[in-house]
């Protein structure tokens, strides 16, 4: 089953693509303010073809290559990070930059560049140091820092959602690398602490909680819980087989970013239980290749970063499912190859390159077992 992880991997992504198209042409005709119908269906594809010819390249590149390079790429995808900070280059959406403008492609979330890159970084560090795993400062430290800069130059973005998703998949990698417990549980309590007492102190943050814990209120309806509310009715109204695919009410302007962040409720909604159970199928399916690459490989560094590539791209989709479920206070992280947004999809898909490309580096063709020659052996009697 091993050889066919790549067939596996490949085959969910592209039935999630698909379906992401499928549902912003059903969703983004009626986005307000938008004088083309289907203005984000069509810039989408365009982001798939990109992101498909991205994935073909980078499958083919040998991952011995960025292992010579990623201290490079770290170097770069924290520049992109700090350019979010500069006036003038920084692009805001609802009073956070998570953007910068460039050229040719409007705005560009680095945050996604920086999710590939920072566990391939890791991987690198630990295929360098791999006897040394265990101990404090090249076990632990120094891995640490290379993860911690880009996830809190994210995080201070205010973009906690993929700060915590790129953390959570960093703390893998470490502890797939080999390093001890009694090093990672304790930054994990402290993180977490730290990370609530940022939340609590961070008034649209913590509204978004409070919101999400009284959802029944109805002055939350209208207000920071309007998302999660909508999504709820329409999981409710969907039921079991869905209203049909276009027939959805919750996009008519009642659920805000129904093409992005809350896609997942509209395929509830339009295909019902059978559609979500898909879906969540097709994450499940994903998580399990990408192991299973892990399991094919044949050095530390690409089980490294198979593992790391496929938690950057399995975390954001519990995330993303949880939080229109209504089971985490929203997030605002897109559905991995779903939701509209052209920088996700592209480097989603140049992850599933580099695990496909990992996978083909590993595979180890069986040899025929060369056949006896008959031999006669003479023995001499005393």
């Amino acid at each position: 089953m091993a050889r066919y992880c790549s067939i596996a991997l490949c085959t969910a992504v592209a039935v999630l693509v698909a379906l992401g198209l499928v549902m912003l042409a059903s969703t983004s005709a009626w986005v307000k303010g938008v004088e083309e119908p289907y203005f984000f269906f069509h810039r989408q594809a365009w982001m798939a073809a990109i992101g498909v010819l991205a994935a073909i390249g980078l499958s083919m590149v040998d991952p011995a290559t960025l292992r010579r390079v990623w201290p490079w790429l770290l170097a770069v995808a924290c520049v992109f990070l700090a350019l979010c900070y500069v006036p003038g280059v920084r692009a805001g959406i609802n009073g956070e930059y998570r953007w910068i403008n460039f050229p040719l492609i409007n705005r560009f979330q680095p945050s996604e560049v920086a999710k590939a890159i920072t566990v391939v970084a890791l991987a690198g560090w630990f295929a360098r140091w791999q006897t040394e795993t265990r101990t404090f400062w090249r076990g632990f430290v120094i891995p640490a820092v290379l993860l911690g800069i880009p996830v809190g130059l994210i995080l201070f973005e205010t973009d906690m959602g993929t700060a915590v998703g790129l953390g959570a998949a960093g703390f893998a990698v470490l502890f797939v690398a080999g390093t001890r417990l009694v090093y990672l549980i304790p930054t994990v309590l402290l993180g977490g602490g730290a990370f609530a007492w940022l939340v609590r102190n961070n008034e649209n943050r913590w509204s978004r909680i409070e919101a999400w814990l009284e959802l029944d209120d109805p002055v939350h309806q209208i207000g920071k819980g309007m998302q999660q509310w909508r999504a709820l009715l329409a999981f409710g109204n969907g039921g079991r087989d869905g209203v049909g695919l276009g027939n959805g009410y919750e996009k008519f302007g009642n659920m805000p970013y129904a093409h992005t962040d809350f896609i997942f409720p509209n395929i509830g909604e339009e295909l019902g239980l059978w559609g979500t159970l898909g879906v969540v199928l097709c994450y499940v399916v994903i998580a399990v290749a990408g192991i299973g690459i892990a399991v094919c490989a044949n050095n530390v560094f690409k089980r490294c970063m198979a593992i790391g590539l496929t938690l950057v791209v399995v975390i954001p989709a519990m995330i993303n499912i949880a939080v229109t479920t209504a089971v985490l206070p929203n997030t605002g992280l897109p559905l991995p190859f779903v939701s509209y947004g052209g920088t996700n999809l592209v480097f989603t898909l140049a992850s599933v390159g580099l695990l496909c490309g990992v996978h083909r580096s590993s595979r180890v063709e069986a040899r025929p077992v060369a056949p006896l020659i008959p031999e006669k052996t003479y023995a001499v009697r005393l």
